[in-house]
C-alpha cells in the first residue's frame, strides 16, 4: 500500500485534501493541515496511507515537485529480483511523457486522415495505443544508445529525435522526411535508430549484431531490439536469442505483445502466450506497457542488467487501436465494444494524467495547453508534408553505397541509363 508524502518547506501552515479512508476513488477528501517549526527548519514530513498508486510530494500548499507511483507488479523469468514498482517522477518529467504520449497520438491520427485522403500510399502501420512504450523506453535510455523495431516504427521515429516534420513528411514522400522520402511508413532512420523494417522478424538478428558492435567497441551502450507478438514464433528469434546469450551482448529484446499479430489472436497463434519466458537460459520481464512509468523502470532494470549480464527479455503487454495496418478494419477479428473498452479503461495516456493530476503534479490547465500546443504543431506539419517538395529523379540514384567512388555509375530500369551516385 502506497500513501501520499507532504512536505511542508516554510513555515506555518500547508493543508492539503486527502481522499477518505474508505474511499479509493476521488471522491470524500478529508483535510490533513501541518505546521513547521519556524524559520530555518526542516520540513516536517506526513506519511498517510492512501491511495493505493500514489504517493505524492507537496512543497507547502502549493502543487508537488515530484511523487511516487505504485506500478503493477512485474512477473520475472530467471530472476530473483526485478524492477522497483515504486516508481518517482519528477513534475518536469511527467509534462514532457504526456506531451510524447500526445504527440504521437496525434501525429498517428494525422496520419490516418492522410493516408484516408490519398495523400499516403502504401503500407501504414499505426502506434495509437502503444505510446508508452517508445516514450517509457526513451525516458530510461539515452539518445547513444540503439534501438531497431519493425514496421510499426512511427512513435519510435519520433521518441529517438525525428521531429513532427520529419516524420509525416516521410510518409508522403518528400524531400523534408528524415529518409528524404525514399523509405515510407516502415523505413524510417536516425542517429542511433536503426528503423523500421519490413520483414517480419528480419530486424531481430540485426539488433543482436548492433549490441555485439557496442559490445565490441567497448561502449557502455545497449540496444533495444523490438519485435511484435505475430513475430514471437519465428525461428529467426531463437537463432538470435542463442548468439546474443553465447557472447553476453547488451541487447534488450522486446516483444510488444499488442494481443494481434495482424488478425490473428495471441492464444490462437501461440501455444504459449507467456513471450517473457520465451528466451528459456535468458531472463525475461512482464510488464504493464499501458503504464509508462512502469515501462521506464521495467527498461532501466533491464539496461543495467545487460551491461553488466548480456541479454534480457522484456513482455510489453499493450494494445493497438487502428488494425494491423491501415487496409485492416480491425474489427473482423475483435469486437468495437473490446477497443472501446480498452480506450476507456487502459489508455495509457488517460491513465497517466489522471495519475500526475490526482497527484497534484500538474493542473487539467497545463494538460489543455499542451494538447492545443500538440494539435497546432501536428496541423501544420501535415499542411507542410503536404505541399514539400518531391524529389527530383535523379534521387533515384543516390544513397544506395556509402562514400561511393566519385565516378561511380548506377544502373537504371532501361539499360542506356547509367546515372551518378553519392
Amino acid at each position: 500500500m502506497l500513501s501520499w508524502v507532504a512536505s511542508v518547506s516554510r513555515p506555518g501552515f500547508g493543508c492539503r485534501q486527502w481522499p477518505s479512508d474508505n474511499d479509493h476513488t476521488r471522491a470524500g477528501p478529508s483535510s490533513v493541515c501541518m505546521a513547521t517549526d519556524g524559520p530555518g527548519s526542516n520540513a516536517e514530513r506526513f506519511r498517510i496511507a492512501k491511495k493505493p498508486w500514489i504517493l505524492g510530494i507537496f512543497k507547502g500548499s502549493n502543487y508537488a515537485t515530484e511523487a511516487t507511483f505504485e506500478t503493477s507488479p512485474f512477473k520475472l523469468h530467471k530472476l530473483e529480483q526485478g524492477p522497483s514498482t515504486s516508481v518517482t517522477a519528477t513534475r518536469d518529467q511527467a509534462l514532457q511523457y504526456y506531451r510524447d504520449m500526445q504527440t504521437i497520438r496525434r501525429l498517428e491520427t494525422t496520419a490516418a486522415n492522410l493516408y484516408k485522403s490519398k495523400t499516403i500510399r502504401g503500407f501504414c502501420h499505426l502506434y495509437s495505443g502503444q505510446e508508452a512504450c517508445a516514450v517509457g523506453m526513451e525516458a530510461a535510455i539515452t539518445k547513444e544508445d540503439a534501438v531497431i523495431t519493425a514496421y510499426r516504427a512511427h512513435g519510435w521515429t519520433y521518441t529517438r529525435g525525428v521531429p513532427v516534420m520529419g516524420v509525416l513528411a516521410e510518409l508522403t514522400g518528400r524531400v523534408s522526411g528524415c529518409a528524404k522520402g525514399k523509405g515510407g511508413s516502415m523505413h524510417m532512420y536516425t542517429q542511433n535508430f536503426y528503423g523500421g523494417n519490413g520483414i517480419v522478424g528480419a530486424q531481430v538478428p540485426l539488433g543482436a549484431g548492433i549490441a555485439f558492435a557496442l559490445k565490441y567497441q567497448g561502449k557502455k551502450n545497449v540496444c533495444i531490439t523490438l519485435y511484435g507478438d505475430g513475430a514471437a514464433n519465428q525461428g529467426q528469434i531463437f537463432e538470435a536469442y542463442n548468439m546474443a546469450k553465447l557472447w553476453d551482448t547488451p541487447c534488450i529484446f522486446v516483444c510488444e505483445n499488442n494481443g494481434y499479430g495482424m488478425g490473428t489472436s495471441v492464444e490462437r497463434a501461440s501455444a504459449s502466450t507467456e513471450y517473457y519466458k520465451r528466451g528459456d537460459y535468458i531472463p525475461g520481464i512482464w510488464v504493464d506497457a499501458m503504464d509508462v512509468l512502469a515501462v521506464r523502470s521495467a527498461t532501466d532494470f533491464a539496461k543495467q542488467f545487460a551491461l553488466k549480464n548480456g541479454p534480457i527479455l522484456l513482455e510489453c503487454a499493450t494494445y493497438r487501436y487502428h488494425g494491423h495496418s491501415m487496409s485492416d478494419p480491425g474489427t473482423s477479428y475483435r469486437s468495437r465494444e473490446e477497443v472501446q473498452e480498452v480506450r476507456q479503461k487502459r489508455d495509457p495516456i488517460g491513465l497517466f494524467k489522471e495519475r500526475i493530476t490526482s497527484a497534484q503534479l500538474v493542473t487539467e490547465e497545463e494538460l489543455k495547453k499542451i494538447d492545443g500546443e500538440v494539435r497546432k504543431e501536428v496541423e501544420e506539419a501535415a499542411e507542410r508534408a503536404k505541399t514539400d517538395p518531391e524529389l527530383p529523379l535523379e534521387e533515384l540514384y543516390t544513397h544506395i553505397y556509402t562514400q561511393p567512388p566519385a565516378d561511380m555509375r548506377i544502373r537504371g530500369c532501361d539499360p542506356t541509363i547509367w546515372a551518378p551516385t553519392k
